[in-house]
């Protein structure tokens, strides 16, 4: 896998947030380990609007890709999220490009769904959705029936394949690769050791998950993060070095 390819989540760096470390200083160790690509957290600001300038400008002179992971959902009581727009907003700021969110408690699009939606993705960030830990929005059947739902209404929506969520709601992450391969446009890649109530996120290679064999099944020309909290530096390292000789 081309490095180019590969997203830091900062996820990696829980240790540092804990610790109350900043997004600024999280995005200068991305370009640290080389990398020309990074998730942003939303939950990791501690005052967005007095953070984004720097981020803005020290992401356009580093020429990173900047992703947004905002952990609310598009549907909230049945119909479009009235947080959305902010959230755009605030990606535009950051100078994100891609943006992606939880589904929520969708059931249908009605008209006016469809044209809020159309409205906030002509702003110009590819959106996406992601398998969560829920069981309202994280299970097959509802991920599958909200990406029929977009694509019958046209609407330029993706789906984020999370590798690690599928344990944490009762079902088989291969199973989910084969059925929803179709519609992902970004994956994150975690490792997961056992199941339902007593699974546990580990690095990759350090868990049950048959993570090389699920890439395979995936797109194979799609942005992949990591996406785990680590305990030091070289876990970072051994993540990206596993994905740079997987072929």
């Amino acid at each position: 896998m081309k490095k180019s390819q590969i997203v830091l989540n900062h996820l990696v760096f829980a240790s540092d947030r804990k610790n109350g470390g900043q997004q600024l200083d999280m995005l200068k160790k991305v370009v640290g380990f080389g990398m020309q690509s990074a998730e942003l957290r939303r939950e990791y600001f501690d005052d967005i609007i007095a953070e984004t300038p720097a981020i803005s400008a020290y992401a356009k002179s580093k020429r990173l890709h900047l992703f947004y992971s905002v952990p609310d959902e598009m549907f909230v009581n049945h119909r479009v999220n009235p947080k959305l727009s902010a959230y755009y907003h605030e990606a535009i700021q950051l100078g994100v490009s891609v943006i992606k969110f939880n589904i929520g408690d969708f059931d249908i699009l009605l008209p006016e769904d469809i044209a809020t939606l159309e409205t906030l993705v002509q702003m110009g960030i590819q959106t996406n959705i992601e398998n969560d830990q829920t069981q309202t929005s994280g299970k097959m059947r509802v991920i599958e029936k909200f990406m029929v739902a977009i694509h019958e209404a046209n609407l330029t929506i993706g789906y984020v394949y999370d590798m690690g969520n599928w344990r944490y709601v009762g079902e088989d992450e291969m199973i989910a690769a084969k059925q929803l391969s179709s519609y992902v446009k970004y994956i994150h890649v975690k490792d997961d050791k056992g199941f339902g109530d007593e699974v546990v996120t580990v690095p990759l290679n350090a868990g049950d998950i048959a993570w090389q064999e699920i890439l395979h099944i995936l797109p194979q020309n799609v942005p992949v993060a990591i996406e785990y909290p680590t305990a030091n530096e070289q876990v970072i390292r051994d993540g990206i070095q596993a994905l740079e000789v997987f072929s």
